[in-house]
């Protein structure tokens, strides 16, 4: 049986409602941002702008919208409150791509954008852009009796023919193939991932690594900065403005933003913490408190921790997280209340292999591993990879002296420590996926694959 994506039609969520997890209204839908790509290859949606009660227009990630309807939208995690900034790679789609003239690629013929279709990729949080509905001939005023009376496809005043047709069909939008802008490396390289974006960026002049990283959106650059060198590292976050070095901060996992902001100078490093989420912040914080080597210094304090009365099916549907790592997704700890570290009483750990076993009714403290050893902070680092190595382990839990889960210590931060202090540059210089000039090697498609 085919498996059949929800369509959305962009005319019908100007002005949309947008929710909190608990049915709070946050405010309203005023735009949808994409990034354009080379060639015919549909567009992604990076986010949406979203207009708070204080019309303060905001910048919400695809990554943070559970549901898309036309008569709401819902967002999930926690809300950046700064403005929304267009950047030079983004294009928004109610306010630039509905009423543009373009062109049939069949017959060449000129025609007027009336609504874009944008869809989910099957078993994917990622939305591109699908369809265009477009009207052959001339019109007036065509988006604002869109957004004003929300004409559907098939639909609408206006004379010539309308017709609703595949992005690749017209031609008008993409980005061209020639160049070296920031655009056209952003779009060229997208499909990488973020250890080979990192090869790229690390091969390019300090002018375009800039250039290039100003583009990124907040979490594919934190993505690719946990890649790259200390020195690289530093360079680029010291390019961005305070405010957006900060939320790059925020976006990335806590201990390696707690690993970068130790690189930097005593005043640089206290203004970007003053910026961060107070949440966030203390989390880094509370991780430049402990020596690197240790298990303190080596952990995340972000795992998935579940009260005593959840579920199996509680502990799933956390592990289903695609924003997780596999290691981060192999076990969940289970803990007393509070939930976020350092928690209540910590009481034990439940491998995914267990919870694949067991009923979705059970609880998990009923299968916890409750004999398995803690780690204490101040673990050092040969001692935390004896433990992993001794119990089979990818992820093992760091517990205080009262008993709090503090975090987890994951086994590829443990080999990040092993290695030379060089290896990601060495790696780097001989990575597949860039040529000496941050160029594609013969051979690989401009997607990489």
């Amino acid at each position: 049986m085919a498996v059949v994506t929800p369509r959305v039609f962009v005319s019908h969520l100007a002005g949309t409602p947008v929710f909190d997890p608990n049915g709070d209204q946050v405010g309203r839908l005023r735009d949808l941002v994409a990034l354009l790509r080379v060639g015919d290859r549909p567009p992604r949606l990076l986010g949406v702008v979203v207009e708070v009660i204080s019309r303060r227009r905001i910048f919400v990630p695809m990554t943070r919208v559970s549901g898309v309807d036309t008569g709401q939208i819902v967002i999930t995690g926690v809300v950046n409150m700064r403005r929304f900034e267009q950047r030079t790679s983004e294009t928004l789609v109610l306010g630039e791509l509905l009423d543009r003239r373009v062109q049939l690629v069949e017959t060449g013929e000129e025609v007027t954008v009336l609504d874009i279709g944008i869809t989910q990729l099957p078993a994917r949080r990622d939305w591109e852009i699908e369809k265009v509905f477009v009207r052959k001939g001339k019109g007036a005023g065509l988006r604002q009796k869109i957004l004003g009376r929300g004409a559907a496809p098939g639909k609408g005043g206006g004379r010539g023919e309308a017709l609703t047709v595949e992005w690749s069909a017209v031609t008008g939008f993409s980005l061209e193939e020639h160049g070296q802008g920031a655009e056209s490396l952003l779009a060229t390289f997208e499909q990488l991932r973020p250890a080979d974006l990192a090869g790229v960026l690390h091969h390019l002049s300090p002018k375009r690594r800039a250039e290039v990283a100003a583009a990124l959106d907040d979490d594919r650059l934190a993505d690719v900065l946990e890649e790259l060198p200390e020195d690289d590292q530093v360079e680029i976050l010291g390019k961005l403005k305070d405010e957006r070095a900060a939320d790059v901060l925020e976006a990335m996992d806590p201990d390696d933003a707690a690993d970068l902001l130790s690189e930097l100078p005593e005043e640089e490093k206290e203004r970007l913490l003053a910026l961060m989420r107070p949440e966030e912040a203390a989390d880094v914080r509370r991780l430049m408190a402990y020596e690197e080597r240790t298990a303190g210094g080596l952990m995340t304090t972000e795992p998935i921790v579940l009260r005593p009365d959840a579920t199996v099916a509680d502990a799933l549907a956390r592990v289903r997280d695609p924003d997780l790592s596999p290691a981060l997704a192999a076990q969940v700890y289970v803990c007393r209340p509070p939930d976020e570290t350092p928690t209540g009483k910590y009481l034990g750990l439940v491998h995914f292999q267990r919870l694949l076993r067991d009923p979705p009714f059970t609880l998990v403290s009923s299968i916890a591993d409750t004999d398995l050893p803690a780690l204490p902070p101040d673990t050092p680092l040969p001692e935390v990879t004896s433990y992993l190595a001794a119990y089979n382990m990818v992820a093992a839990p760091v517990v205080d002296e009262s008993g709090a889960l503090l975090g987890a210590v994951t086994v590829d931060d443990v080999l990040d420590h092993l290695l030379p202090d060089d290896w990601r540059e060495d790696g780097l210089h001989g990575h597949p996926a860039a040529g000496p000039l941050g160029g594609v090697r013969p051979g690989r498609g401009a997607d990489g694959r």
